[in-house]
């Protein structure tokens, strides 16, 4: 449960609760059930200002709620009572300063529905941080809220920065997640709970940007490729612009359609189109050369940076060029410089 401190802290600043739990099916739905408890969900949710992620995956749930802490309460307090669920586990509950899940009342991600399943070098002074990267991976795939958090914090007290901690620890950590996937060391769930939990330690990593800043010459969209379920890129780039001062807004569109009106409606500066930062998703290059393509059609002055990124990109940046993108991030850390300077560019041809 929230503390009092941290509600009043929360309300000052307009801030978020944000819960992630799983939990057994009980019995286990049929596909006419999960429409209908997902219908149920999202005509709720929406009610009360919660969003959020549900995902199904052989018989179990992990699901992540954000909203206003007492609604959050509400529902949580609602969901242990209810009989759907068994073996109830609470994996974090936190508060955090912007949603991840803007767009959706609450988006069901089921396995049985057939959604899509060199790095730089590191500077010597970094290679304490490498060494953790087995323990916040092992945290990360437990679920312990606790020690992953208490290891992020020790580290700040040391003196890592926010972008130390997301280029040396965080996104190394994702990759060494999606190994231990592709080695059949965990399943998608323990992977999606695992890259979870990295998401909500990154919101510790940076502190809160000065209110001088936030009046920013630059406009980003961060968005998960469609398709895409992992979101971590675009949680970790939405701290690194806020900070930097951007206008930042995150979405999760389901289709390339969504995406372009979106554009077309809010014409944002840039857009960031992640992939999975822990798996290669080599299968996605064609699917996002079209994606591409529809967000340059949504955008006809010509004006929009495209940057792309996820581990694909990480370890050959090379294949930003195949997709018709501007910019390939290595890391979300130090991002908003390279497209800061496109977009003047652009600005300064036109």
């Amino acid at each position: 449960m929230l503390t009092q401190t941290e509600r009043g802290g929360a309300e000052s600043i307009d801030w978020m609760a944000s819960l992630t739990y799983r939990s057994e099916a009980a019995p286990v739905p049929s596909a006419t059930e999960l429409e209908s408890l997902i219908a149920e969900a999202r005509g709720r949710n929406h009610n009360v200002g919660i969003t959020g992620m549900l995902l199904y995956d052989s018989g179990r749930y992990l699901q992540t709620l954000e909203g206003p802490p007492d609604a959050v309460e509400r529902l949580w307090s609602a969901i242990k009572r209810d009989p759907r669920h068994g073996q109830i586990e609470l994996l974090s509950q936190h508060i955090v300063p912007s949603r991840l899940f803007s767009g959706w009342d609450m988006q069901l991600y089921d396995r049985r529905g057939g959604n899509d399943q060199r790095a730089p070098a590191v500077k010597k002074a970094s290679i304490s941080l490498v060494d953790h990267v087995p323990a916040t991976a092992r945290f990360a795939l437990d679920g312990d809220d606790g020690k992953l958090n208490a290891l992020i914090a020790d580290l700040i007290a040391q003196g890592w920065v926010g972008d130390a901690l997301v280029r040396h620890l965080l996104e190394p950590t994702a990759r060494a997640l999606g190994d231990a996937w592709l080695a059949d060391d965990c399943c998608e769930v323990d992977l999606t709970i695992a890259l979870s939990m990295l998401q909500l330690a990154g919101h510790a990593v940076h502190s809160r940007p000065a209110d001088s800043i936030r009046q920013s010459r630059y406009s980003i969209l961060l968005v998960t490729a469609p398709g895409e379920p992992h979101m971590l890129g675009s949680s970790l780039l939405s701290d690194v612009f806020g900070n930097a001062g951007w206008s930042v807004d995150i979405a999760f569109p389901d289709t390339d359609e969504s995406l372009a009106r979106q554009l077309l409606a809010q014409r944002p500066d840039a857009v960031d189109i992640a992939l999975s930062e822990a798996l290669p998703r080599h299968h996605a290059l064609v699917r996002l050369r079209d994606t591409i393509e529809k967000c340059r059609a949504a955008s006809p002055d010509e004006m929009l940076v495209v940057s792309v990124g996820g581990r694909l990109f990480a370890e050959a940046a090379a294949t930003a060029r195949s997709v018709g993108a501007d910019h390939a991030r290595l890391s979300a850390a130090g991002t908003s410089v390279p497209l800061a300077k496109l977009i003047e560019q652009r600005r300064t041809r036109s």
